[in-house]
């Protein structure tokens, strides 16, 4: 997977290459480079936090796509985010979805912060970037021939078939760290929290909790056999 630090202009911008690690994989989701779960969130327990504080560093959260995904079917992106260094700008924080025709490979890059310059993000407060993915937002579709700002409307009409290889949200600009919380991608929305364990049971908590088709647990008994088994045993109630 190919991620892009741009400038806007994209003078000087180069290439880096990410080797999604497996800091954390879990939900859908993999965090990637300086990136780890943090509590609390927006309103909620858990949020995924990335870095860039550091010397050519980097950070983010990966999501697994459909297969087949592609550019015309993708109509939602947006997250909750808030800044606890540094500010928005030099093209992060970013979705980058990575796209491809067979022959030509590129990234669409879907800016967060407020238009048009995407800069000025306060510190200490969450915000909503809002569908990013809306017919009339703004996105860079210049490495794959496009404008540097362009309505995805007319993104969709001219690289609509191109199947969707990847996306991510990336930071990468100096001396960032952003958090990030209920996400969504499409349909589908990423809250950062943690997979249940047996210990979640306890306490009454097997009465919320259910197994992977989606049935309640009978007991507490039930519930600890289940995820203590990564699955295997238990969840018959």
């Amino acid at each position: 997977m190919k991620k892009l630090l741009t400038s806007f202009g994209v003078v000087g911008a180069f290439a880096l290459a990410l080797a999604i690690g497996a800091s954390a994989a879990t939900g859908g989701y993999t965090l990637f480079g300086d990136a780890q779960i943090v509590s609390p969130g927006n309103a909620s327990a858990h949020a995924a936090e990335a870095t860039s504080t550091g010397a050519n560093a980097f950070g983010g959260v990966d999501f697994s796509v459909p297969s087949g995904l592609t550019v015309s079917q993708l109509s939602n992106l947006a997250t909750d985010y808030q800044f606890t260094a540094g500010t928005c700008g030099l093209g992060s924080p970013r979705f980058a979805v990575e796209v491809t025709n067979g022959t030509t490979t590129g990234n669409i890059f879907f800016y967060l912060g407020p238009p048009p310059a995407y800069t000025g993000c306060p510190p200490d407060v969450w915000a909503n970037s809002g569908n990013l993915a809306s017919p009339a937002n703004l996105v860079d579709a210049s490495q794959l021939g496009g404008v540097f700002y362009e309505p995805y409307a007319l993104v969709q009409a001219t690289y609509g078939s191109y199947t969707v290889l990847d996306i991510a949200l990336v930071v990468d600009g100096p001396s960032q760290t952003v958090q990030f919380d209920n996400t969504q991608v499409n349909d589908t929305t990423y809250t950062y929290e943690p997979a249940p364990t047996a210990n979640d049971c306890k306490d009454g908590g097997w009465q919320t909790l259910a197994d992977g088709s989606g049935k309640h647990f009978k007991n507490q008994g039930d519930c600890v056999s289940y995820f203590a088994s990564g699955g295997k045993k238990g969840g018959n109630g």
